[in-house]
Parts: C-alpha cells; sequence; structure tokens
C-alpha cells in the first residue's frame, strides 16, 4: 500500500477510528470555512470575467471532490486569486467555452503528473519564480478592482496594463463617492475586526454589513444583481465542453499554466497545512484529486481550482481535522447557492472590490519580495523581477515560462561552477585537495612517467562537458596512460557520455589507454549502459587510485616490452 499512487486521506480516515466528537470539530470548522468562502467564490468569478454563479459552482464542485479525493487531512479546494489572470486573459481571446477546454485539459494534465509521480518535484519549483509570478497577480488583481473600488463610470476596460491605469486616470473624475465609502468601509472591517473577534469569519460580516447598508440606504451603488441580472441557483447539467482539434493545440500552453498553477498551489498549501497539523501530505494523491476536480469542475460550467491556503489554514485553525471538514465546506456554499441567491444579488461590487484588493494585499507578501531584492543573489533578483514583470505587463504563461527557463540555466551555471577538473603532477603531494585515505601514495611519488591523472569534482552533466574537455586538452598532453580519478562524480547524463566516449576515442587514437579509478555505482551503471566500460574494458576499472596506478605500471610495462609505437585496441590488451 505505501507504493500506491492514489491514496486518498478521507479512505484511511474511515479504516480508522471517527469519533463522534471529531465530526461534531469537522462539521463546526467546515461551516465557518464554507461563510469565509461562499464571498470570495464570488468575488473570484466576478474578478475573473466570468460571474459569481460560476466561482459558487468550483466551491461547491471542485470543493467536494479535492476533498473527497485528496492527499491532504485539512485542504480546502475552490477557486483562488491565483487563476484571476490566467481565466481573464483565456476568455478574452477564446471565450468561456474556450476557458471550460483549458479547465478539462488542465485537469488531465494533473492526473498525469500524479500518475507519473511529479508531486515531489513541483513543489521546489524555484521560489524566485514562484514568488515573481505570485507578486505580479497580486499587482493585476489589484489593478482590476480600481473601477469598482471608486465606483467608476466605465462600460468597457483594455486588457493591457498601462492602459487600464490610462483610462482610469481619465475617468478618475466619474467616481462614485459612495461606491468608495463602501470600498473603504469593506476594508477597515477586514483589518480590524479580526482584533475584536476571531469567531466570525470579517469577509462575510463585511459582506452582510455593507449589503444591508447599500439596500437599507438605496444607495447608488452597483450591485452583483445590476451588472449580472438574475443569478440562477439550479446547478448545471453536467457536458463536455465543445472541443475542437484548432482549440486544443491553442490552448494547450495555457491549460498547461493552470495545471502547474494549480500543482504549485495546491501542494504548498498542503506543506503549510503539514507545518500547523504535523500530518504528512500525499503529493501525488493530491494532483490526481486536483486533476479529477477541475475535470469536473469544467463539466458543470466552473472555474478551474486548486487549494486555498487561507481557507485551509482557516480550517485547521477551527478545529477541522479531517478532509470531512471540507466536504462540509463545499456542502455549505451549496445551501447558500441554493437558497440565498437573491440576497446575493443585493451585493455591492465595491466591496467585493475591496475585499479582493485585501486578497492581493496578502497574495503578494511583499515583505518578502523587498526582502529578496535587498539581500539575496543577483541571479535569483534578476529571476524575480523578469517573471513579475511578465507577470504584469505580458502574460501569466510566458512569466512563468520564461522564469523557469531563467532559473534552470541559472542552476545550470551554478552546477558547472561546482563541477572542477584537476590535472595530478608528482608536486600534487601536499595540496589540501588531496588530504585523504589515499594520501601516501602521493608522498612516495610513486606516479610513473608516461601517466597522467586528471581528477573529476561534482556532477558530470551537459553544461560541464565542454569545461571538461577544454581542462583536459589544455593539462594532458597524450600520456600513454591516462587516470580519470572520479570518486567525486555523483551523476553523469547522456552528454557528459558522449564526451567520455570522445576523450576514449581520441586517447585510443593516439595510442594511450584510458584507466578510470574509484568510480560510483550510480555512474558505473550509466557506464555500463552506454558499453563506456566495454569499450575501456573491465580491467582499466579500478576501486581506487592505487589499484589504478598498479594497472598503469602493467600497462607500461607491456608497452615498453612491445616497443610498440602504438597501444594496441583494448580486446587484445585483454590477454594481460
Amino acid at each position: 500500500m505505501k507504493n500506491t499512487i492514489f491514496q486518498p486521506i478521507l479512505f484511511s480516515i474511515f479504516k480508522k477510528k471517527y469519533s463522534f466528537h471529531q465530526f461534531l470539530q469537522d462539521l463546526s470548522s467546515g461551516i465557518i470555512v464554507g461563510i469565509i468562502a461562499f464571498p470570495l467564490s464570488i468575488a473570484f468569478g466576478i474578478a475573473s470575467g466570468v460571474g459569481p454563479r460560476e466561482g459558487l459552482i468550483t466551491a461547491i464542485v471542485a470543493g467536494f471532490i479535492i476533498s473527497a479525493l485528496g492527499g491532504s487531512h485539512t485542504q480546502i479546494g475552490g477557486p483562488t486569486g491565483a487563476f484571476v489572470v490566467i481565466i481573464s486573459g483565456i476568455i478574452a481571446n477564446y471565450g468561456y467555452d474556450g476557458l471550460l477546454v483549458a479547465g478539462f485539459m488542465a485537469g488531465i494534465f494533473l492526473i498525469l503528473m500524479g500518475l507519473i509521480k511529479l508531486g515531489d518535484v513541483i513543489k521546489f519549483i524555484p521560489y524566485p519564480v514562484t514568488l515573481g509570478f505570485t507578486s505580479g497577480i497580486a499587482v493585476v488583481i489589484f489593478t482590476t478592482q480600481i473601477r469598482d473600488f471608486f465606483g467608476l463610470q466605465l462600460t468597457a476596460l483594455p486588457s493591457e496594463f498601462i492602459e487600464k491605469w490610462l483610462i482610469y486616470i481619465k475617468y478618475i473624475t466619474s467616481l462614485n463617492p459612495f461606491a468608495l465609502l463602501i470600498s473603504i468601509l469593506t476594508i477597515v472591517i477586514l483589518v480590524y475586526f479580526p482584533k475584536l473577534s476571531k469567531k466570525f469569519p470579517a469577509t462575510f460580516i463585511a459582506l452582510f454589513f455593507t449589503t444591508i447598508l447599500v439596500y437599507a440606504f438605496k444607495l447608488p451603488v452597483e450591485t452583483i444583481g445590476s451588472k449580472f441580472g438574475d443569478i440562477s441557483s439550479n446547478l448545471n447539467i453536467p457536458a463536455f465542453p465543445n472541443v475542437n482539434l484548432y482549440m486544443i493545440k491553442r490552448l494547450i500552453s495555457p491549460a498547461f499554466t493552470i495545471a502547474l498553477l494549480a500543482g504549485i498551489e495546491s501542494l504548498l498549501s498542503c506543506v503549510v497545512a503539514d507545518g500547523m497539523t504535523g500530518h504528512r501530505h500525499r503529493s501525488n494523491t493530491e494532483l490526481i484529486a486536483q486533476g479529477t476536480a477541475n475535470i469536473f469542475s469544467s463539466i458543470f460550467g466552473g472555474l478551474p481550482a486548486t487549494g486555498a491556503i487561507a481557507r485551509t489554514a482557516a480550517n485547521i485553525k477551527n478545529g477541522g481535522k479531517t478532509p470531512i471538514a471540507g466536504i462540509i465546506h463545499s456542502l455549505t456554499v451549496l445551501l447558500f447557492f441554493l437558497f440565498l441567491t437573491k440576497i446575493i444579488e443585493l451585493i455591492p461590487l465595491a466591496s467585493l472590490a475591496g475585499i479582493l484588493i485585501i486578497v492581493a494585499y496578502n497574495m503578494g507578501e511583499w515583505h518578502l519580495f523587498a526582502k529578496l531584492c535587498a539581500k539575496g543573489p543577483a541571479s535569483d533578483i534578476f529571476v524575480l523581477l523578469i517573471t513579475f514583470l511578465l507577470t504584469i505587463f505580458i502574460d501569466l504563461t510566458v512569466a512563468i515560462e520564461v522564469g523557469l527557463v531563467l532559473a534552470a540555466f541559472l542552476f545550470m551555471r551554478r552546477m558547472i561552477s561546482i563541477t572542477n577538473f584537476k590535472y595530478i603532477t608528482q608536486n600534487t603531494n601536499n595540496t589540501d585537495d588531496f588530504i585523504d585515505e589515499e594520501l601516501t601514495i602521493f608522498e612516495k611519488n610513486i606516479i610513473p612517467k608516461g601517466v597522467e591523472i586528471f581528477e573529476l569534482y561534482g556532477p558530470f552533466f551537459f553544461g560541464a562537458t565542454d569545461k571538461f574537455k577544454t581542462s583536459l586538452k589544455e593539462s594532458a598532453k597524450n600520456p600513454e596512460v591516462l587516470i580519470l580519478r572520479m570518486r567525486h562524480v555523483p551523476t553523469i547524463d547522456a552528454t557528459g557520455l558522449r564526451a567520455f566516449e570522445e576523450v576514449i576515442e581520441q586517447t585510443h587514437r593516439e595510442g594511450g589507454v584510458i584507466i578510470l579509478s574509484g568510480v560510483t555505482n550510480e555512474v558505473k551503471k550509466e557506464l555500463n549502459k552506454s558499453d563506456v566500460i566495454k569499450t575501456i574494458g573491465e580491467h582499466n576499472i579500478k576501486p581506487n587510485i592505487k589499484s589504478a596506478l598498479a594497472r598503469a605500471e602493467v600497462v607500461l610495462k607491456w608497452k615498453h616490452e612491445k616497443n610498440a609505437a602504438h597501444i594496441p585496441t583494448v580486446p587484445d590488451m585483454k590477454k594481460f
């Protein structure tokens, strides 16, 4: 069972004793988190350019599946701010049907990621990349809420960041003071109410109070009902999105971005939850659950979904300990959806704008952004700023792709810097590099004439091969025997193997023999697969420098006895 890829926590919970007392705790926490998720789901649905109904459907359908099939005890799933930018971009370019197709494809990608066990890898996306695009998303969310925050009289907004702000400046005189008042009041409640009481969700209190205020005094403020009309309280009939080959080709990149975002956000949320509870999540199970949730969310007409860190933390703080709490959270949102649609229509957009501005502020983690810019390595700052700026000014998909590629290149550069090659001579007796169990070999000055030793340090991968060949060419001068000391080489890739083959071929052409010393089991396994050992000869693979030097003396003796101008082929040498 330990090797099972898909092993939902809920199934494990039911195999153990689940007490009624724990159910009451899960019930209480689930209802509270459902109350928190209700306004946020509406807000994310509207901010994404779809509507409040779609946001609520996502919390209901995806939230239920993520908890029922997920790999975390306390994960709460649903729509999040991370998707606002990518969703609005897909809708602008491909329409609502395009969004459903992208969400469905993203679900398939997530399931595949879980099946090939990428769960433990996705968590380690470089920090500057994740901080860069999450901070960029925060800026974009903040920007999209300015119209409703000030109640500006605008019918349409451009999609470009700078153009948006130019329009805001142009129409700033059309602001609605009542909308601005509601927005500010919402932020004040969100900031200060938790200091007075933590028993009730501040977002729900803010939404409830401002809605009553607007309705009671008939304030001229735009509401959900005035913008989106009547909201149906019926769930959509499940249906597969309208798919065609052209749309699939165009949406592969956005769908993969959704899948990657969902994977990163959900697994980060799981890690946070593990730290708060002491439990250990199942990464690959979580990815499969997230994929299934996104598929069904699109079938029911909802948005992409992932684990929500803030709602998950709220679940833990309120006593939720099993996935039952997450299921109850989704059922709570369902009840609101079925019976409170007329109240939902009264919610002022200005209040939702205030909520999303606070969400954007918390999402940005600006203190960490400033800290990395002030004290981080120059390369990480570069990746952070590029990802951040591309998210704001170009596109989230481009930002993630470029950020990951840059991070990969910088990682390779760092790996190359720690991969070194050194030429050993008779004069290396007392250097610190060779103070080890084999130092006596060099103290006795027994490196025979015609033998050269070249030591390799670090992973031997494609980024280091050119450095290896250059160093070897500059150091070694056609030796009769070349010993490659590899005790500090933990791994080798295909390019490294090819570099070995080229060096072997060159050495053999010049009449030399290559002996490998101290090859690790991992590297030896790869050398065997590529026939490098077969080419060199098993007799020329030695466990340490002492035996390698002994082998070199045998080769030199044989060569000198034969008085040969060139060394025979490896098969000919097997005779001794």
